[in-house]
């Protein structure tokens, strides 16, 4: 009762923003085009995501000479992603960024990314994205109540562990490595001959420390944020998995908007996620950098053992890309 009262609390106080761009002619001028919208960043405000946010907010401020002004909670004030993104549902919030993991709850389609190997490279990643395909990954939220605006870069999680280098799919074999609670996952890492351990994020430096675990996975900005490299040094480039983030607007919200001011977020959401990519790539630069001078040993996989590790990878194809099959070879094809 008290998740529905603040629920509906919040979309008053959404529904009391747009008040003024009412059609309501006695309204003053000013007052009639003031609108203030909220964006929910659950990052800290130094992380790539988050400065991107308040580029966004900078660019529409801009378009509009002031009329739209968009807030930015950061640090997950508004909530963690998926309580933002039911309350998104409901037009509460009206902005945000998240990882494609929960939304794949509301498309299917999007487990297709999440696929281990998926892309050749960073390059083979973007042009599907902001392809054709990419765009239909976009509209596939509509029917949950959200609106896809643009693709923001998550970078690439790799292996480490505390125990030796990893440059073959042999070297996998018996270490035990943390995954988050998910099937997909645990299957990934015992297709490779690895011991999944499902484990609670915050729990993985000490379990490193003792010996619990012998390595987990992550992208650069991650295993260096966490301070994981100074129990863990060994990091093997593999790139498993690259899972994109989405930059989205509620419905609710988007169907308030004129025509011109949805071109104008259109717009500030595809300049803000060029920019996001850049500054992530900076951040991996810069954490890359602490680690190696931390002493971490970073190994890369020949294309021949590269492509072992993905062969490996055939049952988890099977299993979670059943239905999508052509989907995944137009992925693969991209040129």
């Amino acid at each position: 009762m008290k998740k529905l009262a603040a629920l509906s609390c919040a979309i008053l106080t959404a529904a009391s923003v747009f008040a003024g761009g009412s059609s309501d002619k006695a309204a003053p001028a000013a007052e009639a085009k003031a609108i203030v919208l909220r964006y929910a960043e659950n990052q800290p405000k130094d992380y790539p995501t988050t400065k991107a946010a308040y580029e966004f907010a900078r660019i529409v401020e801009e378009k509009t000479n002031g009329r739209i002004k968009v807030e930015v909670y950061y640090g997950a004030q508004l909530g963690d992603e998926k309580s933002v993104i039911e309350q998104m549902q409901f037009g509460a919030i009206d902005f945000t960024r998240v990882s494609i993991s929960p939304l794949a709850e509301f498309s299917k389609s999007l487990n297709v990314l999440q696929l281990p190997y998926l892309y050749r490279n960073p390059d083979h990643m973007w042009k599907v994205l902001d392809g054709k395909i990419g765009a239909d990954f976009l509209k596939s939220i509509d029917s949950a109540g959200l609106i896809g605006l643009s693709w923001f870069d998550a970078g690439a999680r790799n292996f480490y562990n505390s125990k030796k280098p990893v440059n073959s799919i042999e070297d996998m074999k018996g270490l035990k490595i943390r995954v988050q609670e998910s099937q997909q996952m645990m299957d990934m890492v015992q297709a490779l001959g690895a011991n999944p351990t499902p484990m609670a994020y915050g729990e993985v430096y000490s379990a490193l420390q003792t010996g619990v675990i012998d390595g987990a996975e992550n992208n650069w900005p991650s295993y260096e944020s966490t301070s994981h490299y100074e129990v863990s040094k060994y990091y093997v480039l593999d790139e498993h998995t690259r899972v994109p983030e989405i930059q989205m607007i509620s419905k609710m919200t988007w169907n308030k908007l004129s025509a011109a001011d949805q071109k104008i977020i259109q717009e500030a959401a595809a300049e803000s996620a060029q920019i996001e990519r850049k500054l992530w790539a900076e951040k991996e630069k810069a954490s890359e950098a602490k680690v190696k001078a931390g002493g971490s040993v970073i190994t890369e996989l020949s294309p021949a053992e590269k492509q072992k590790f993905q062969d490996a990878m055939a049952p988890l194809y099977t299993k979670y890309g059943a239905g999508f099959e052509d989907l995944i070879k137009d992925i693969q094809n991209t040129k």
